[in-house]
């Protein structure tokens, strides 16, 4: 097998979900945490590989993947011994890829407005507006439950994408398990995984403390 060598900063949401799908598949692979205050995503050799300078990156023996939805993807339909985390049959694979789009595009979308205004511009205060979003997602999350996990009856990268990000939004606020009962009781059914707490729990509550240790307001 080649070698695999995963880039990213183990607080990231994304960078998580990759670790999460590597441990699934039982891949033997090599783990470089990126050093983002030395500028170590900006090295020409680093841009080389990755032009947007992002982590998560894959280097599969020269394959090059970047963006953990693609990274996950690309690491089940070349490894996996069977399809369960990503089916190959097409109304499955087309409800796992609509989930993994709805991380995208709501989930993390709604952490990122929170925290990129302090990565970019050192900005500690968090807007109602903010916040509002972050429940929003939350409740389209909470809705999107109805089954025991995120994509249906049986675990899937879509779990660990989404899993990796809801977990991280506790940099925001705590998750009220009144509130929102099917994603408490989820996020408990992912850590019943035996590589769940080194590969995701570790990193979000490294996230979190940081984050909150950072803000002075957070209106709710």
């Amino acid at each position: 097998m080649s070698k695999i060598v995963l880039y990213g900063i183990i607080m990231s949401p994304p960078v998580r979900a990759c670790l999460l799908t590597l441990k699934a598949l039982e891949l033997p692979f090599e783990y470089k945490e990126i050093k983002l205050a030395e500028g170590e995503t900006r090295t020409p050799e680093y841009l080389k590989k990755n032009p947007q300078g992002t982590v998560p990156l894959l280097d599969d023996n020269g394959v090059l993947v970047w963006d953990s939805h693609a990274i996950c993807m690309y690491l089940c339909d070349k490894y996996a011994k069977t399809d369960a985390l990503y089916p190959k049959e097409l109304v499955k694979r087309t409800g796992v890829n609509q989930r993994l789009f709805f991380d995208a595009s709501v989930i993390y979308k709604a952490l990122w407005n929170v925290s990129s205004a302090f990565w970019m511009r050192g900005l500690t205060e968090v807007s109602k507006e903010k916040t509002d979003n972050v429940h929003e997602a939350l409740r389209l999350t909470e809705v999107l439950l109805d089954k025991p996990y995120i994509a249906g009856d049986s675990l899937t990268i879509a779990d660990f994408c989404c899993g990796a990000t809801v977990s991280s939004l506790p940099a925001v606020f705590d998750i009220d398990p009144q509130r929102y009962p099917k994603i408490t009781a989820w996020l408990a059914r992912l850590g019943e995984l035996a590589y769940f707490e080194e590969a995701n729990n570790v990193g979000a509550k490294q996230y979190a403390t940081f984050m909150r240790s950072q803000w002075t307001k957070v209106e709710l």
